[in-house]
């Protein structure tokens, strides 16, 4: 059976969307910042040499180099102020949460509610001003090895650092007012918007590669034929619920007695989304954004870092799955999906599940249920960034059509589109309770009569 709030979404119009003002204004306010990132990643950082790099990143786009880039919407490809892209926050919230789990007066803040979660959130903040710092200085002196830079020498090295530092500062900004004051995750946009907006130079260059035999027609048919089964196969597995039956009892409000109700809780077969691919992946991106530009400078240890974890190497492979099936576990406990928290409301509302007893008894069974959903969740999140990976590493397909990609774009698609229905299906319940007080106002007017004759 479908519910009235599921039938009601499901009949509501995008049309209303002119109605929705609020909507309708969140809107314009993300693309209006998501146009400033886009921007952003075409200001140079001063100082570099553009035809050294521009010759540089056409050899590298083919490496480590081209997932960097892809990461960071192009901009570390030309050098912009948004070279670091949003890595150097994604690093710090990976920490801090970790910490969060070890450290007991970080767990304590945790649980203090909003106040808790701002300071975690400053924190993050200052985790990720020294993760980029360090990041920018690597990036500076690793430039000026791969004779990348006009001027080498301090002042450049100090501008550098400034600009990249500021620039990951500003992007951290732009994603919490997206996500506060917009429409979606800001941090999942940013991401999703830089892969987007060079989706169309990679698929060009695809299809000239198979236009000059660099790669068989059969290979360009079959990557088309696996990306569309990747995008419909995360769809029907972001949709996918786990629904665990609510039993509410017969309650007496004063003379009243109501019969109980039952109801469903939805648990998604995905609770994290796309969270452990993109904190995998950045965990994975962090040692070689510095080796990237040092060109024959690397030193030994990277360079031995480089050949055990190049993508499409084993060890990369591996450390990439059980990354994702950690961070899908630890995200969805700590953050997406706590058990004891879903269990004291539901003791709260005086709802519970039938055969168990309400408060810790639903909790361990909470968790016994998702710790078991987690199992098909974090391998289906592992095959669709694994698999492609390993095609795409047989045959040369560009990094845009890997499984991360896919998922990122597929994924952040599906969270706003609900976002914008459920703000849409907020304005219709609005407008349907306006009218009614409006017709009960109507009613009584009616029903109103004069004084009465003696």
């Amino acid at each position: 059976m479908v519910s009235a709030a599921e039938q009601m979404a499901a009949n509501t119009s995008w049309a209303a969307l002119g109605k929705a003002t609020d909507l309708r204004n969140r809107i314009l306010f993300t693309l209006a910042l998501l146009i400033v990132y886009r921007l952003g990643t075409w200001i140079p950082v001063p100082g570099i040499d553009g035809v050294a790099l521009r010759e540089f990143m056409e050899e590298a786009g083919a490496g480590i180099g081209g997932i960097l880039s892809m990461f960071t919407g192009g901009a570390l490809g030309r050098m912009g102020i948004f070279a670091l892209g949003i890595m150097p926050y994604i690093s710090a919230s990976i920490i801090v949460q970790l910490l969060g789990s070890m450290v007991p007066a970080l767990e304590q803040l945790k649980k203090e509610g909003e106040q808790g979660r701002k300071k975690m959130n400053q924190y993050t903040r200052y985790g990720t001003v020294a993760l980029a710092t360090l990041q920018a200085y690597g990036l500076a002196v690793s430039l000026e090895a791969g004779e990348l830079v006009t001027d080498p020498g301090m002042f450049f090295r100090f501008s550098c650092l400034v600009t990249l530092v500021g620039g990951t500062m500003f992007l951290m900004w732009l994603g919490e007012q997206i996500t506060a004051r917009g429409i979606g995750n800001g941090i999942s946009l940013i991401i999703f918007v830089g892969i987007v907006a060079e989706l169309p130079a990679a698929l060009a260059q695809f299809f000239v590669s198979g236009r000059t035999g660099a790669i068989s027609e059969a290979v360009i048919v079959a990557v088309i034929f696996m990306v569309i089964a990747t995008i419909a196969f995360v769809v029907f597995m972001e949709r996918a619920l786990r629904k665990i039956h609510i039993q509410y009892p017969r309650r007496q409000v004063g003379m009243k007695v109501y019969d109980g109700g039952s109801s469903h809780l939805p648990v998604k077969v995905n609770p994290a989304g796309v969270i452990p691919a993109i904190f995998a992946s950045s965990l994975l991106l962090l040692p070689t954004t510095i080796a990237t530009f040092s060109g024959s400078q690397t030193g030994p240890i990277m360079s031995t870092l480089l050949a055990y974890f190049g993508p499409g190497q084993p060890l990369y492979l591996l450390f990439f799955v059980s990354m994702i099936v950690f961070f899908a576990y630890f995200y969805t406990f700590n953050v997406s999906f706590k058990p004891d928290d879903v269990a004291d409301n539901l003791k709260n509302q005086n709802g519970f599940v039938p055969g168990i007893r309400p408060g810790k008894r639903t909790a361990e069974y909470l968790e016994y249920v998702v710790n078991r959903i987690l199992v098909l969740g974090s391998a289906y999140l592992a095959a669709v960034c694994l698999l492609p990976e390993i095609l795409r590493g047989q045959f040369a397909i560009p990094f845009y059509f890997g499984g991360t990609s896919v998922l990122i774009v597929v994924s952040v698609t599906m969270d706003t589109i609900q976002q914008v229905q459920n703000h849409l299906l907020a304005h219709q319940y609005e407008g349907l309770i306006e009218k009614s007080q409006l017709s009960g106002k109507g009613r009584n007017k009616r029903k109103r009569k004069g004084p009465a004759r003696r």
